[in-house]
């Protein structure tokens, strides 16, 4: 069996989380009805794996919406925070090997890629924040575009004083309280 399969309790379990999140925040998804959000769900296996790592990693992922033209959902990120084990990481691998000492552990571009998730874009990031407040106490970096990201820059968000805030830093730093949010099309 693959690794990137979960067993059949297993996805019991990750489809009863997400029911009762789903449930619990429907001002998130009005419309949308979860049975057939879980049958896209059960149709596609290795989606559930990523989500299932969203979900291991703190991200608690809930749908925010319905793509009409590729008849897909999307689920981001809604935890509270910046997801707890996505935080500490530099932006992206050219970042993670221009340091010399002091490494992170890994950089958020490479994780969001090993879990088959794309990071928040700072639209995607905005669009979150008007389904509630995120990122009280942490950030999230986002997609950098790519004329920021060739002068060795960064960009990450975060909500302070009722407002979202973009910001920059040098895409090999790294915070305990920076980590990166997901978005999943299903």
């Amino acid at each position: 069996m693959s690794k990137k399969i979960l067993s059949p309790e297993h996805i019991e379990a990750l489809l009863k989380e997400l029911k009762t999140r789903f449930e619990k925040n429907m001002n998130r998804h009005k419309g949308l009805d979860w049975a057939k959000v879980q049958a896209k769900l059960e149709a596609n296996p290795d989606k559930l794996w990523s989500l299932d790592l969203m979900e291991e990693t703190g991200g608690e992922p809930d749908v925010v919406g319905y793509d009409n033209k590729t008849d897909e959902y999307i689920f981001y990120d809604c935890s509270p925070e910046s997801p707890k084990d996505r935080r500490s990481y530099c932006y992206d691998r050219k970042a993670l090997d221009s340091r010399k000492e002091h490494k992170p552990k890994n950089s958020a571009i490479d994780v969001a890629e090993e879990m088959g998730i794309e990071m928040l874009d700072e639209t995607q990031y905005r669009e979150l924040q008007q389904l509630g407040n995120f990122d009280l106490k942490t950030s999230s970096w986002i997609k950098t575009p790519s004329e920021i990201r060739k002068l060795g820059g960064a960009v990450f968000c975060d909500r302070r004083y009722d407002t979202v805030f973009l910001y920059h830093n040098g895409a090999e730093s790294y915070y305990a309280a920076r980590g990166f949010r997901g978005a999943l099309k299903v």
